[in-house]
């Protein structure tokens, strides 16, 4: 058997199916019947010579080899629309300031831009790695054309802006180790009692960025509800310092599973016992309603880069957004 050669449009039916949740609603955004859906990802499962799909309740999964081939599918289509890009956009001219948080300075920011560039070599483009706060006066002012930031209870929502997901907030601490070489705060935490062991112990300690910062009041408020006394270990205006600080052991910090360093951890899969965090917003905004063609350009490349961040099979377990069983069948 000769080497697949993997059809773009089947690809393309299959990572949209996966994004939406069911081959339905692909069907419908694409403009096809179901029945032709359904041809095109049996043709796919041909041409893979392996089962793509796994029955999950009374929908579908991808199976490993399925999640596998997603992760490829996207990089294929976007390498297919970065080549059309640079074919029709190469007189694309103009000027685009982006402004992120430090979340998606180091992850997204290197692959967005360097897609961006290829693709429309003549656009200008500024970037500004910034708290929120910063993020949305720039935006504001119309320092910034365009930005994406955490929505995390803001009582003045920006305009002109969409949102791209919606993630928990999760307790952080450092890499696991053996019981005895953990610190003492995270050993009271993952023990029985642990509860009644810290409202009448010693306070948790907490790795916090400077104030202003919602978060600190999403950290502390729960806490306080939960009747669980706290303290300020660590604070910094910088997420880096955040994380050194955390992976040492200094105390427990709260962000989305996104992007986070190899040397923290989720706690709440470790028997720890912490009240429930809220749910932020991921969102991005444009400092005008109708923008100038090099925004919407690049706000769609950092629309896909968010997508396959929390669909990618190669991210570590702990980071990991799976994507829900498909609702309808193929």
């Amino acid at each position: 058997m000769g080497q697949p050669m993997f059809d773009t449009d089947v690809l393309r039916t299959f990572a949209t199916g996966m994004a939406l949740g069911s081959y339905a609603k692909a069907a419908d955004r694409l403009g096809r019947s179901t029945s032709a859906v359904s041809a095109q990802l049996k043709k796919l499962e041909s041409q893979a010579d392996t089962p793509l799909f796994r029955k999950a309740g009374r929908g579908l999964a991808l199976t490993d080899a399925g999640e596998t081939l997603l992760a490829y599918a996207h990089r294929m289509l976007d390498l297919n629309e970065e080549a059309a890009a640079a074919l029709r956009g190469g007189d694309l001219q103009g000027w685009v300031r982006l402004g992120l948080q430090e979340d998606f300075g180091e992850t997204v920011l290197p692959a967005v831009l360097g897609r961006f560039a290829r693709a429309h070599p003549k656009v200008r483009i500024e970037a500004c790695v910034a708290r929120s706060a910063e993020l949305r006066e720039k935006l504001a002012l119309r320092q910034i054309d365009l930005a994406m930031v955490w929505d995390a209870g803001e009582r003045e929502p920006l305009p002109h802006g969409e949102a791209l997901l919606e993630l928990p907030l999760q307790w952080l601490g450092p890499p696991a180790a053996p019981p005895g070489e953990q610190p003492a705060w995270l050993d009271a935490l993952a023990g029985p009692g642990s509860k009644r062991a810290l409202q009448r112990g010693e306070a948790l300690p907490l790795v916090l960025l400077d104030a202003p910062c919602p978060l600190r009041a999403m950290a502390t408020g729960a806490l306080e509800q939960a009747g669980i006394p706290w303290r300020h270990a660590f604070t910094s205006a910088s997420l880096a310092a955040l994380w050194a600080a955390t992976a040492a052991g200094l105390g427990l910090t709260l962000r989305t599973t996104i992007a986070l360093p190899v040397n923290v951890r989720p706690l709440e899969a470790s028997g720890v016992r912490l009240p429930r965090l809220p749910r932020i917003t991921l969102s991005l905004y444009r400092a005008l309603a109708v923008p100038e063609a090099p925004v919407e350009k690049l706000a769609d490349l950092l629309r896909q880069a968010v997508q396959q961040a929390t669909v990618a099979p190669t991210l570590p377990a702990a980071r990991r957004v799976r994507q829900p069983a498909l609702a309808a069948r193929r």
